[in-house]
């Protein structure tokens, strides 16, 4: 079925007026007074090869854990199941009174909140182990229960974002170096307050055990992309985005607009950024001053539509 022609229309419109958010224009005057410089980024491509801080995780917490959520989820679906029985017998004219009814309700709904609190708290402590197939999940706590394997936890002190997830990782163990898993990133910080990665190895060494600090070398290959500032580069709520010129036109008017990047590496004082165009002028300086425009102008607007 065709969308209507209004549907079309109101979707245009929607869009025109997101693309007109997204622009910012000051005169040149104005650019020269805030000191708005561009210019088109430098290609890049450099290895990367961050230094973090490693510690050997007890696993005993995480075993905890996913226990307390195994048996939450299963006083859940024994109690949903209850509840369905009851609730056929209720309206099938059985022995259940309304009261037993409720009383089976009100006990499923607090298992679910007890399931769902284990879910959360198991995603929020151990989020790369969250996410993985239940086999596989049971495979690790196997290989962590028999001493077959073991967590670190490796910190980028002075790191606030993760670009791409590093593929590998080297722990320095008495000058040897013992290959990891990067698993994912953590979402809880420590006293580092930097990024936080979970990282897996099978087959350890005896005697490296919980507890442990070691130098832990993340690799990620070669990556090429722009070097953008980091005082260039603004987050919102769908990511990284930086600032552009738009091509000259004649008139008194210099048009910017936000435009997004994925981020692939920090490197020195910035950024090796992906969705830059090579004929593209991005804003090194004054970004900060766009960006407070815009802010204004956006809680203006909003108050236009009040």
């Amino acid at each position: 079925m065709l969308p209507c022609a209004s549907a079309v229309s109101d979707e245009d419109d929607a869009a025109d007026k997101a693309e007109s958010k997204s622009i910012v224009s000051v005169s040149r005057d104005q650019q020269q007074a805030i000191g708005i410089v561009v210019a088109r980024p430098a290609v890049i491509r450099a290895p990367e090869r961050i230094e973090a801080l490693g510690l050997v995780l007890d696993p005993e917490s995480l075993i905890n854990d996913v226990g307390e959520l195994d048996a939450a989820h299963a006083a859940e679906r024994a109690s949903h199941g209850e509840l369905e029985r009851l609730r056929s017998l209720y309206r099938g004219g059985g022995d259940v009174s309304l009261k037993m009814l409720e009383a089976a309700q009100a006990d499923q709904a607090k298992n679910r909140s007890q399931w769902q609190l284990a879910a959360a708290r198991l995603s929020l402590r151990w989020s790369p182990v969250a996410v993985l197939p239940v086999a596989e999940r049971e495979r690790m706590l196997a290989g962590l229960i028999h001493g077959n394997g073991l967590l670190v936890r490796a910190d980028i002190p002075g790191r606030q974002v993760m670009g791409a997830l590093p593929h590998r990782a080297l722990l320095a163990v008495d000058g040897a170096e013992l290959p990891g898993r990067v698993l994912g990133v953590l979402r809880e910080t420590n006293e580092f307050q930097g990024v936080g990665l979970l990282i897996a190895v099978d087959h350890p060494p005896l005697g490296l055990s919980a507890g442990a600090r070691l130098p832990v070398t993340l690799l990620a290959g070669r990556r090429s992309g722009r070097l953008v500032r980091r005082d260039a580069i603004f987050y919102d709520d769908r990511g990284a985005y930086i600032y552009t010129r738009l091509p000259e036109r004649t008139g008194t008017e210099v048009k910017f607009r936000a435009a997004r990047v994925a981020l692939l590496l920090a490197y020195d004082d910035g950024w090796l950024v992906d969705g830059i165009n090579e004929d593209q002028d991005v804003v090194v300086h004054g970004a900060a001053a766009l960006w407070s425009l815009q802010e204004m102008r956006g809680a203006a607007d909003d108050g236009d539509d009040d």
